[in-house]
């Protein structure tokens, strides 16, 4: 299995030994930090990974939008930057993510001129190292649509827990943007946009992630890799109601990986040529 988007450092607050689960369940993934020591953390799996011939770990870094909702925010905003900008050159960092934009309540969106301020540098540092980017977009859609022709420069676009409709998503393939659509458990959850989308994209576009820990399934305190078959059941479920293309589990399951590596190794590939 793939997962396109998660926290392996902070799952640790409910596993033990999540790296074990991760190796169990034969799953590769994406993995998001916003500070040097989740980063650092994330890439010694990477490199273990490596070693044991298991599979992958891909290290992503961003200042993760809701952070500008902290009080003590704009103390280490540079440092953060710096670092991303860093590792992009020191050839450390796979994908740019999650960035993006939060506009869920109030809080977040006293911070929106400073989440459109690190965007750009996270959107730039994207297209100069040729970086996929994991974008996080809460309520946020109308914020993506102007950046088109920067978004058209970054080799794949992953966006986190598909937040949009399935028209916007549609939109934004129509304008040449390498966009993919990962999608969690809020398509167990009665997501109405998230289910549209998710039954009718092209299969070639989709992805699976569990956002672990903070996606969990109704009735579970975290979400975690085992969530990726049931998730990938229900994605099938959809496809296969509404007479999609490709929409047995195995199918996906196939299409799927063939995406995550897609998006994943496009840096490795570009390093190589």
């Amino acid at each position: 299995m793939t997962d396109a988007h998660c926290h392996p450092w902070n799952l640790r607050e409910y596993i033990d030994d999540p790296e074990n689960e991760r190796r169990e369940t034969k799953t590769a993934i994406a993995a998001s930090s916003w500070n040097i020591e989740q980063f650092e953390y994330h890439e010694a799996l990477s490199k273990k990974a490596a070693e044991d011939g298991a599979p992958p770990v891909f290290c992503c870094f961003a200042l993760h939008p809701e952070l500008t909702g902290d009080e003590d925010f704009s103390a280490f905003k540079n440092e953060g930057l710096e670092l991303l900008i860093s590792l992009a050159e020191q050839d450390r960092l796979d994908a740019v993510g999650e960035a993006g934009f939060d506009l869920y309540n109030e809080e977040y969106k006293a911070g929106e001129k400073v989440q459109d301020e690190i965007f750009s540098c996270h959107l730039e540092t994207a297209i100069k190292y040729e970086l996929p980017m994991v974008i996080h977009a809460r309520r946020a859609m109308h914020k993506i649509f102007p950046l088109t022709a920067e978004l058209k420069k970054v080799p794949a676009i992953v966006f986190h827990s598909w937040p949009g409709t399935r028209a916007e998503g549609e939109a934004l393939l129509k304008r040449g943007i390498n966009a993919y659509f990962s999608f969690g458990t809020t398509i167990l959850k009665n997501h109405r946009r998230a289910i549209a989308s998710a039954a009718h994209f092209p299969s070639e576009r989709i992805l699976l992630e569990t956002d672990a820990p903070y996606q969990s399934l109704r009735g579970k305190s975290f979400s975690s890799w085992r969530d990726l078959k049931e998730i990938c059941s229900c994605l099938a479920h959809l496809r296969k109601d509404a007479g999609s293309t490709g929409s047995s589990k195995e199918e996906l399951e196939v299409r799927v990986e063939k995406n995550f590596f897609q998006v994943f190794e496009s840096h490795l590939k570009m390093k190589l040529l």
